[in-house]
């Protein structure tokens, strides 16, 4: 089967490549396309993948982004226009639904983000099959998908940390602490404040703080902030502590046994609850309350080998619809 996969961020990038790789195992061909973004390209690069480029990422307006999204849907179907995809895939990616489904292409999302309203609604009514871990509650899937929603016992992660070693040796220092910066340009993180700069000065006093910036690299006094591509999967591997208030790096660090801390600003962390209460290190923490907590956590790694392998890839159900089921 043709299938597509459209990625939107750098996570998504990670998703479809070990989607793309398992599936090219069992004959499947695979068409790749993702949108200028300063994840994306440099980390297609980095795994050596060909993404067809398509769109860009405009998050400076509503009329922006709605602008650039629809342009992103008519050159979808300029691309497809002598051949269509058999079935279309995404990590919710809101262009991918709706040519598919005006094309009558099966669509299936992964999903792990109640907190992202807009793209929910845009991407959930038009999606055939839903992926979903069972740390999400039921109440956010009632009457989402067309034709079914099929739950796992993991994350989204596993798809690309079972397995990982890491590609890169980073050598910043020791103790090695890294931060996230907010993503504060999201539709959902409108009005809400990034303490994300502030907490990684303090943590200076505790070792050398690594600064993952989202939208810029100007240097930050006292903070490591690299120039250039950083594989935060393998980054915080090495690392003794990752700060974060998102998801997608949180969990890389976790499922590797480094202790990372989510500073309380989004609701619905539902995943990363699931995944501490499977006993991997992820702790929550108000911005004011983490500096206590890191100086408890610095240097505490733990070996979660097994129960990284108790958890259930989403990859192979997304084998097992494409083959069953379509």
């Amino acid at each position: 089967m043709k299938i597509w996969f459209d990625a939107c961020t750098g996570k998504q990038v990670r998703y479809g490549v070990a989607i793309a790789r398992r599936l090219r195992q069992l004959g499947h061909k695979f068409i790749l396309t993702t949108r200028q973004h300063h994840d994306t390209l440099p980390l297609a690069r980095f795994l050596g993948e060909n993404f067809v480029v398509i769109g860009r990422y405009a998050p400076t307006s509503l009329m922006a982004r709605l602008k650039e999204s629809l342009k992103r849907q008519l050159s979808f179907l300029e691309l497809f226009k002598d051949e269509l995809p058999d079935v279309a895939v995404s990590h919710c990616s809101v262009e991918l639904c709706r040519v598919a489904f005006g094309l009558g292409i099966p669509v299936i999302s992964t999903y792990d983000t109640p907190h992202a309203e807009a793209v929910t609604r845009l991407t959930m009514p038009l999606t055939d099959f839903i992926i979903v871990s069972k740390a999400i509650p039921k109440k956010y899937l009632k009457g989402r998908a067309r034709k079914e929603i099929i739950s796992f016992d993991g994350v989204d992660e596993v798809a690309w940390i079972k397995g990982f070693k890491p590609q890169i040796k980073y050598d910043f220092g020791n103790p090695l602490i890294v931060v996230r910066q907010f993503e504060t340009k999201a539709v959902y993180a409108k009005g809400m404040k990034d303490f994300s700069e502030q907490i990684a000065k303090k943590l200076t006093k505790l070792g050398k703080v690594v600064y993952l910036s989202r939208y810029e690299r100007k240097p930050r006094k006292g903070l490591i902030v690299p120039k250039h591509f950083v594989d935060s999967a393998s980054l915080v591997a090495q690392a003794d502590l990752f700060v974060g208030i998102g998801g997608t790096i949180t969990r890389e660090a976790a499922l590797q046994g480094t202790p990372a801390i989510t500073i309380k600003t989004l609701s619905r962390h539902f995943v990363n609850d699931y995944l501490a209460k499977k006993g991997f290190p992820i702790f929550k923490a108000k911005a004011e309350q983490t500096m206590k907590l890191a100086k408890r956590l610095l240097n505490k790694k733990q070996d979660v080998k097994e129960l990284l392998a108790s958890l259930e890839n989403p990859v192979e159900i997304i084998k097992e619809i494409i083959e069953e089921k379509l």
